[in-house]
């Protein structure tokens, strides 16, 4: 869907046509339950967390100025979404980021064979990450996964967080850090430590 056909959609909203938010929906459901469920760590509260995400989207759309992409928007209310269930549960559970990507060979837990020793090694890191994810702060978790998870860019999560693009990057950095860190410490996983330049991060 093009940004012309959702601010049309958006629009027709605004005037009443409360059908047209469907496909706004089926447009974004899936990365925002992604989100969600990499930010709370089961099914029922990211399903939860998506329904209120879009119940508030509907509700706030008029406050929409279009400023940003309408998915920036929309993963900003579902982090908040999660963010406030984690609190409000008090668990601060979380699973895997296990699309963590491209910037750092910690992240890379992809499958390396199809072998049963492979596939053990694989989920081994898998879970060690998991273990290290449990313990980075909630502002960590919240920004990794609207980079790692969403996509977003730089300058769309600074948008979506209110901040300067060079504390989006420092942000990241740290989090990625803490993160290489945590993995290291553990010693499950084999971690390179960051060069003093780039920590482990490749700015974009």
């Amino acid at each position: 869907m093009t940004r012309e056909e959702e601010l049309a959609l958006i629009e027709r909203v605004r005037d009443g046509d409360a059908d047209a938010f469907e496909p706004l929906v089926l447009e974004h459901q899936t990365m925002v339950y992604r989100l969600a469920y990499r930010m709370v760590g089961n099914e029922a509260d990211a399903w939860d967390v998506s329904q209120e995400t879009f119940l508030k989207a509907y509700n706030a759309l008029p406050t929409f100025r279009g400023d940003s992409r309408f998915s920036t928007w929309l993963y900003r209310l579902a982090g908040n979404a999660a963010t406030d269930l984690l609190r409000s549960r008090k668990s601060g559970r979380v699973v895997s980021l296990d699309e963590l990507r491209e910037d750092n060979p910690a992240f890379d837990v992809s499958e390396g064979g199809d072998g049963p020793q492979e596939e053990l090694e694989r989920r081994e890191t898998q879970r060690s990450l998991d273990t290290a994810l449990h313990q980075l702060p909630e502002d960590a978790r919240k920004i990794l996964a609207l980079r790692e998870v969403g996509g977003l860019s730089y300058e769309e999560i600074a948008r979506a967080l209110s901040l300067e693009i060079g504390t989006v990057k420092s942000r990241l950095s740290r989090a990625r850090g803490k993160l290489c860190d945590l993995l290291r410490r553990e010693g499950n996983i084999s971690v390179p430590a960051p060069s003093k330049k780039a920590k482990g991060v490749r700015e974009l």
